[in-house]
């Protein structure tokens, strides 16, 4: 079987030079049924390859439970791509980055206060070796060596940008070797001394990470290793959207210029991203960036195909430039998805989430509030629970390192937010008789990228009224899973707190649409129990997209969980996308 080997300063395939024009795809950010429909507009822009990551935190949510169905049967996807006759590269974690939850590392690997990732410590390696005994096993026979299209994998990712412990990155090469990974092996870093020193490893090949100036940035890494293939395995043509903040555009003109520059000098390059997809539930990671950075729902990406499968000026600016490097012929692309407005939608029962605790979480008691993760817990909000002795005069309510916002609770009348930006106390009294004080805790996405990733969520130290530690708690996790448990009533809820909205819309045309929720101010969405990622007034994004595969003919029910009490009992559902 004909293998991807370097030879010099050439990709040789089949005993000819290959250029790689390469797109990431992430399966985990698709419904399954549109795998195809992405990877067909793939290689109708004249690409040959297609590179996705493989996140760790999907594919074992909980330790020694393994998932491979749906969004996550990343074989199927390699097959689609083989059908179609797309080279395929695999990026399989431990860590991934990607603007992803925790960089795609599992939550649960935080339970234990004494862990250390990413480096050469027993006790994560082994967690490294159990998922790989799993997932290396089910790439195996994909791989080029076995007749399959997967022609190389990475070894980590962006190590560099994290540490230089070159005994761990051993030890991830030779775990995919000794499990059968036998097709070309690569590092990818950015082109920067620190970089390259820390993320390489010893015979095998490195690649870089960057955005514009691929001559500089080529420059280095040959500096490094002198006559080895120029690959970036990031070209960031595009940026993703932190909450709070404008959305990201990058000139189609100008993408596509610094790409055909790399074409005529032979560089391969892979995509970053080519189709960049959906965050949904609560797989968002975030940066962390002087203050927390949670990335938003869509992972639009600015990318050459939007994250909902549309064809963009993008896409014409980087076909055109393959066109002129290379003969790719005539553009023939899939049917377009229908886009569908199903018109306003009431919702019409409503329970509030104090009096749906017991419906949907079972209580933990301890003296100290725990973290999310020594609970058991992956994402989603805890709310703590204690009581308060009185009399005390009016004093400050402190959360100790808060991961990430809380609302705060008195008596069940809403004192406003502590998170861990601006906001780290507030201040009430409490009469003789005492007061029930509760604290719901959102988690916003745990760092995927830097120094700080180790970011356990809820309470992680303690709580003070004043400066006295309160303690005595009653946790209930609520990891948002178990929604179908709720008992709803007809109406709007009296609560002005966080409570959970039914309502039911009828579809005859199945297709694509998009939820507008305005007047509402920060929760989720649920559709036919698929939780299609958060919401926040502060923007940009101002609609989350409903891919056509979750509805169905007939009626469609949908669930909002608001936070804040909600202004209006109506959202919208509408045919167009608004990313701010």
């Amino acid at each position: 079987m004909p293998l991807l080997k370097v030879e010099g300063n050439q990709l040789i395939l089949n005993k000819e030079p290959i250029q790689l024009i390469s797109g990431a795809v992430h399966y985990f950010r698709i419904v399954p049924e549109y795998w195809e429909d992405r990877l067909m507009k793939l290689k109708a822009c004249g690409f040959n390859c297609v590179e996705t990551y493989v996140p760790w935190n999907l594919h074992e949510p909980k330790e020694g439970q393994y998932n491979f169905e749906g969004i996550a049967n990343i074989e199927e996807f390699i097959r689609i791509a083989e059908r179609l006759g797309l080279h395929v590269i695999v990026r399989p974690s431990p860590y991934i980055c990607a603007e992803w939850e925790f960089g795609g590392l599992p939550s649960w690997l935080l339970a234990d206060s004494n862990m250390r990732f990413r480096s050469f410590y027993e006790p994560y390696l082994e967690k490294v070796d159990n998922y790989y005994n799993v997932l290396l096993k089910k790439l195996v026979p994909l791989l080029q060596t076995n007749g399959g299209p997967i022609i190389a994998m990475q070894i980590e990712n962006e190590y560099g940008s994290f540490g230089n412990d070159k005994q761990y990155l051993n030890y991830i090469k030779d775990s995919m070797v000794k499990r059968g990974i036998d097709v070309l092996l690569f590092t990818s870093d950015g082109p920067t001394d620190l970089m390259l020193q820390g993320g390489t490893v010893d015979g095998v090949l490195a690649t870089v990470n960057f955005g514009s100036r691929p001559e500089e940035s080529f420059d280095k890494l040959q500096e490094y290793f002198p006559n080895t293939p120029n690959i970036v395995m990031e070209y960031w043509n595009g940026w993703f959207d932190h909450w709070g903040e404008a959305h990201h555009e990058r000139d189609p003109g100008e993408t596509a210029a610094t790409f055909a520059e790399m074409l005529q000098r032979g560089d391969s390059v892979n995509f970053y991203m080519f189709h960049g997809g959906t965050n949904f539930g609560f797989y968002n990671g975030a940066n962390l960036d002087k203050v927390h950075q949670p990335t938003v729902t869509s992972y639009d990406y600015d990318c050459p195909i939007s994250e909902t499968g549309d064809i963009t000026p993008k896409f014409h600016a980087v076909r055109e430039a393959i066109a002129k490097h290379k003969d790719i012929g005539e553009l023939v692309l899939p049917e377009p998805i229908a886009k569908v407005n199903y018109g306003q939608v009431t919702m019409t029962e409503s329970v509030a989430l104090f009096d749906a605790l017991d419906m949907i979480s079972h209580p933990i008691k301890r003296a100290n509030p725990d973290t999310m993760e020594k609970l058991g817990q992956d994402y989603g909000f805890t709310l703590y629970r204690t009581f308060l002795q009185g009399p005390k005069e009016e004093a400050e309510l402190t959360i100790q390192e808060v991961r990430d916002r809380a609302l705060v609770f008195v008596d069940n009348e809403y004192k406003g937010v502590i998170d861990r930006w601006d906001n780290h106390t507030l201040s009430f009294a409490v009469p003789k008789e005492g007061v029930q004080l509760d604290i719901v805790v959102e988690n916003m996405g745990r760092i995927n990228y830097g120094p700080m990733m180790n970011d356990p969520k809820g309470i992680t130290e303690g709580v003070r009224f004043e400066r006295q530690f309160l303690f005595d708690w009653t946790m209930y996790p609520l990891p948002m899973d178990n929604l179908q448990q709720l008992t709803f009533k007809e109406g709007h809820t009296d609560a002005t707190g966080p409570a959970f909205y039914k309502g039911t819309f009828h579809v005859d045309e199945i297709g694509d649409t998009f939820v507008e929720l305005p007047g509402w101010v920060k929760g989720f969405v649920v559709v036919n129990g698929f939780n299609i990622g958060r919401y926040w007034e502060v923007g940009p994004q101002e609609t989350l997209y409903v891919p056509g595969p979750l509805l169905k003919q007939g009626d469609n029910k949908i669930i909002v969980f608001e936070l804040h009490g909600a202004k209006s009992l109506a959202i919208n559902l509408l045919d167009t996308h608004k990313l701010g």
